[in-house]
């Protein structure tokens, strides 16, 4: 046994194991808007205590680690703590990347180990429904800035003819939405158009319909608590799927539902994970962290449902094309990429 070699895989696990610690810190940060309060200005503990009204003693544990971390900058010769504009904006910018929302599905999915445990041992699966209520909130609230910056300005244009079509007014069906992020921003930026969202998953509807209510869209943007295979309507423009499809425990008929639903010139938006057909081009950061959600999430509440699949979130694109091409669609490209998604154009 090479000693050197041991000492530098466990020099890799301490890492990994501050950051998982890390983690609710993190979180912490976001709950109580420390990174917010942060970005105010440099501050020591009792200064910041004064600004958030939270204990000093709490605080300079948490900013000591967050500097050591790098999240966070510190000045010996003063002993203030400080953000970057750039760390300001990838953890107090709600509109920007939001990277403690990630933290904040990692935390929550990490709480249903003991059932994902018990899983691999009898194969049976854990719904979506059945996870910690942070998972729903931190994937809206890590996805909604991506889908800010990519959806309207990016992936629309990219789809042939039907930006102009949901210009002129369209029929739309958001297949998976969630909490409606995606849905809104549609129903938003096409004032002409009517967007329906569905999800199975009954209080993610419930706060769907809350907040399209709170942004004046109650009447070109509706909810409904279906799944994939059932969703209602026919002759759609458009119908969206993001970052779900891979998550069915069958995302073939959930296909085929899609093409009864879409209009004869009608087109199937599908946005997945970033994943390449060869298994080790995922061994990556991202694939890791794609691996992992897709442990405790995605295969889950795949073999948790009926149909025999569970794709996860690291399937390819070869994959996914053998779905759509079995479910009859004969037209399939992809229309954009990203470090973290690919974008498919589907038509029948």
């Amino acid at each position: 046994m090479d000693q050197d070699k041991v000492t530098e895989f466990l020099g890799r696990i301490v890492s990994d194991l501050a950051a998982t610690d890390a983690a609710g810190s993190v979180v912490i940060g976001q709950r109580l808007g420390l990174y917010s309060a942060l970005a105010e200005g440099p501050a020591t503990p009792e200064e910041f205590a004064e600004r958030t009204g939270c204990h000093p003693r709490y605080l300079t544990e948490w900013l000591r680690g967050q500097a050591a971390g790098g999240y966070v900058g510190y000045e010996p010769e003063s002993g203030r703590f400080s953000l970057t504009e750039e760390q300001a904006f990838c953890l107090a910018d709600p509109d920007g990347p939001n990277a403690p929302a990630a933290f904040l599905i990692s935390l929550g999915m990490l709480r249903a180990e003991p059932r994902i445990t018990e899983a691999f041992r009898t194969g049976a699966g854990v719904g979506w429904h059945e996870q910690d209520e942070d998972v729903f909130v931190g994937c809206d609230a890590f996805y909604r800035p991506a889908y800010v910056a990519e959806l309207i300005p990016s992936w629309i244009p990219a789809l042939d003819g039907v930006e102009a079509k949901l210009a002129a007014g369209g029929r739309v069906a958001d297949v998976g939405c969630g909490l409606g992020s995606s849905s809104t921003l549609l129903a938003q930026a096409y004032p002409r158009t009517t967007v329906v969202g569905s999800d199975y998953h009954a209080e993610s509807i419930a706060l769907a319909r809350k907040r399209a209510a709170d942004a004046g869209l109650a009447d070109r943007l509706s909810f409904e608590v279906a799944t994939a295979h059932t969703f209602t309507g026919t002759d759609y423009d458009l119908v969206t799927m993001f970052d779900c499809l891979h998550d069915m425990g069958d995302p073939l008929g959930a296909a085929r539902r899609v093409r009864e639903a879409l209009a004869p010139d009608g087109t199937w938006l599908l946005v997945e994970p970033f994943a390449s057909d060869k298994v080790e081009e995922n061994f990556n950061p991202v694939g890791r962290l794609y691996y992992s959600a897709s442990t405790f999430l995605c295969v889950p509440n795949g073999l948790s449902q009926p149909g025999g699949y569970a794709l996860g979130a690291q399937a390819g694109e070869a994959a996914i094309r053998e779905v759509v091409a079995e479910a009859g669609f004969t037209r399939f490209r992809r229309a954009v990429q990203t470090p973290f998604n690919l974008v498919y154009e589907i038509r029948p």
